[in-house]
């Protein structure tokens, strides 16, 4: 996405002036309106805590070092400075994020996970912080499109798994904590539906040896920010990332982290 450009018209033929750089003022400004219910709804703390998974590469994983690193912690730190917030982050398994989140245990899930009518019913979302993208059908190199008709691969408690519920198509369950794609690689499924981010990423990382085929699929409204139901953190969060789309910092974080053909906000 390009910069919005600069421009200026004269005020005698009845124009009026726009300047860019008033944008980050305007939105700071929206950003400390959408936070006072947020202090005031935590008794006055500013301290949020985030949970992720911790092995969905690109979008959340632990680097070397030990620590949760990729696309969403450097989005959730950004975010939280922007709305002046104090953010914390901790582990937690993708079975449980919905509950634990419900149960208080953290304040917000930001872990690659899909906004749907189902998940809407128990939790609120942000506006998208990564635009819908179409899933696709990951296989061997060389598979072809048959493999996306053969034994399909999905993630457990996923908007995959659903699908093929759905469609009543028999899946082979994948644990949560191992990467999708080495069911693929140990020939244990023909194919995995998975994330066309994710999927982009892990064909850089074994090039030659995977491929997308088959049809893709959307399945969602792109990934969001969960919270809690009436949570006044949605307000501050979607402030904070309306700043980050209008200045084009969003853009720019989704080509570093899942490259220059990631899905970008227009």
């Amino acid at each position: 996405m390009k910069r919005r450009a600069e421009y200026t018209r004269s005020m005698d033929d009845g124009g009026w002036q726009w300047k860019k750089r008033f944008l980050p003022a305007l939105s700071a400004l929206l950003v400390a309106a959408a936070l006072l219910p947020v202090l005031a709804a935590c008794g006055g703390s500013n301290t949020v805590v985030i949970a992720t998974v911790g092995n969905y590469h690109p979008f959340d994983f632990i680097n070397e070092e030990g620590e949760i690193d990729g696309l969403e912690r450097e989005l959730g730190d950004e975010l939280c400075r922007r709305a002046d917030l104090k953010c914390t982050w901790v582990l937690n398994d993708w079975e449980t994020l919905i509950p634990n989140l419900v149960a208080q245990e953290f304040d917000a899930i930001l872990a690659g996970m899909s906004i749907t009518a189902e998940r809407e019913e128990r939790i609120d979302f942000t506006e998208a912080y990564y635009p819908p993208t179409p899933s696709v059908y990951v296989a061997l190199t060389g598979a072809g499109d048959a493999a996306a008709q053969g034994v399909i691969g999905v993630t457990a408690n996923t908007i995959y798994s659903d699908y093929f519920t759905a469609l009543d198509r028999p899946f082979v369950s994948l644990d949560g904590s191992i990467d999708a794609v080495d069911a693929v690689l140990k020939g244990e499924v023909d194919a995995v539906l998975v994330d066309h981010g994710y999927a982009v990423e892990r064909l850089a990382e074994y090039a030659g040896q995977l491929a997308i085929v088959g049809p893709s699929v959307t399945l969602d409204r792109g990934l969001g920010i969960g919270v809690r139901k009436g949570s006044a953190l949605k307000g501050a969060l979607d402030a904070a990332l309306a700043s980050m789309k209008a200045d084009g910092t969003l853009n720019a974080l989704l080509r570093t982290w899942v490259g220059e053909d990631a899905a970008t906000f227009q």
